[in-house]
């Protein structure tokens, strides 16, 4: 029976940045997947997009803060991989001002409690920055069988903010490589294909002993972190860890379209991220002048909850409403014959808020609720998730007394009981997702 100081329950790019994190606090650390490679689950169909806006303070405060680690990704990974190092496109984000989103002045308060650079445009300065682009307004958003789909309601929005710090990673898998190869660089072990089965318990006290693996291994540990993606829950309920659990998370279904840019000559360099909540649908760049489209989520669209071992990967109307939302806001988009992207899962929690938290079982923890939104986080979870581990193990009692983390860049420190899985429905939530 092998046996280790901490099992880590999923190799995607959470899961390899909290075996890092593990690995620099001097533990022996194993990292299970029951993929064949590192980031190959739902982390590869991630638009791996970095943002500082969310809509609370600590949303942003940790967003911010992930911003720099990927700036000074080589030195943060301090490793080499074969295959090179994932790379930070730094175009900013540019994010219309809308009724729905208050015109985004909660967001901006919330730039400048933290010192985070912004630049207001008004329409007139949009256009000349992003002169492809169309400022009528279309809310609210409609589904495909709205016969005023696509109907304007004859306003016209005002205007946008483009934040500098921002942009996308453009390889998200070899992401979650290259921290396999700077946590292997440290002793790390990485096992594919090997699906846990149980989470062990101690006969006599039925402590925390391990888990066991499909072919009936056993690997022993005291702790053991659940950051499965979207099988999160199945791993919590192996766990029996649930019940006590105020908020939970369940898989999503997904999809992002992949189309040829609308402006054919440099888009893919003079493009940004780009959100709007008028049409719901968000975009960035891609490599070779194309666009990703992925939804914010509105009412009119049905949630897709699904087993996370039994979903349909094939496109849907949803891919249709994508492209066509989206080009609502850039009419020279077109929208192929033949549908391209990404169909995948989220890992949605209750309020949309990720869990960093221990559980009812002692040395049990959980990062869930993360994909989807935390991507840009990573670096900076696998930190503080390992802060959050010693403190516990160390004997804190982080439902009474939260343990603090401090967010080295922005010069700021969090309670990481804002992600606690006791907490209350956070009101603040935009309860969506940027992907």
């Amino acid at each position: 029976m092998a046996e280790y100081d901490a099992i880590v329950i999923g190799a995607g790019v959470i899961g390899a940045a909290i075996a890092l994190g593990l690995a620099r606090d001097g533990r022996k650390v194993i990292v299970l997947d029951k993929g064949g490679e590192a980031g190959h689950g739902s982390t590869a169909g991630s638009c791996a997009i970095i943002r500082p806006y969310y809509s609370t303070l600590d949303g942003c405060a940790l967003a911010y803060e992930g911003h720099f680690y990927w700036k000074d990704w080589a030195n943060f990974l301090d490793a080499e991989d074969e295959r090179g190092h994932a790379r930070y496109v730094n175009c900013g984000c540019t994010v219309m001002k809308t009724p729905g989103n208050g015109n985004l002045k909660r967001v901006t308060e919330l730039m400048d409690a933290l010192d985070c650079p912004y630049q207001d445009w008004d329409g007139p300065t949009l256009l000349q920055k992003m002169p492809w682009l169309s400022t009528e307004s279309y809310f609210p958003p409609k589904s495909l069988t709205d016969p005023a789909f696509g109907e304007t309601n004859g306003e016209t929005l005002p205007g946008a903010i483009f934040f500098e710090a921002g942009g996308y990673v453009t390889d998200p898998a070899l992401s979650a490589h290259n921290l396999m190869r700077a946590a292997e660089k440290l002793g790390v072990t990485f096992r594919f294909r090997a699906e846990v089965q149980a989470i062990e318990r101690d006969g006599g006290t039925g402590a925390l002993a391990g888990v066991k693996i499909d072919g009936g291994e056993i690997i022993a540990a005291p702790v053991v972190v659940n950051v499965a993606g979207p099988h999160s829950r199945k791993i919590n309920e192996m766990a029996g860890v649930t019940d006590d659990m105020r908020i939970k998370t369940r898989a999503l279904r997904h999809e992002v379209a992949h189309v040829p840019a609308p402006v054919p000559l440099g888009y893919a360099e003079h493009g940004t991220v780009f959100s709007d909540s008028d049409t719901s649908a968000y975009t960035r760049p891609e490599q070779g002048d194309y666009m990703l489209i992925g939804s914010e989520d509105p009412e009119c669209d049905e949630r897709q909850w699904v087993d996370p071992d039994d979903f349909n990967r094939d496109f849907s109307d949803m891919w249709t409403a994508l492209v066509m939302r989206a080009g609502q806001r850039v009419p020279t988009l077109t929208v192929p014959s033949q549908a391209k992207g990404v169909v995948e899962l989220y890992d949605v929690s209750d309020d949309w808020i990720p869990i960093y938290d221990k559980s009812s079982l002692p040395g049990f923890y959980m990062a869930i609720g993360t994909s989807g939104n935390q991507f840009k986080n990573a670096p900076v979870v696998g930190e503080m998730m390992a802060k959050l581990i010693a403190a516990c193990e160390g004997g804190q009692d982080h439902d009474v007394t939260p343990v603090t983390f401090d967010l080295k860049n922005t010069k700021r420190t969090i309670s990481l009981g804002f992600y606690s899985r006791n907490r209350a429905v956070n009101p603040d939530s935009s309860m969506s997702v940027l992907g």
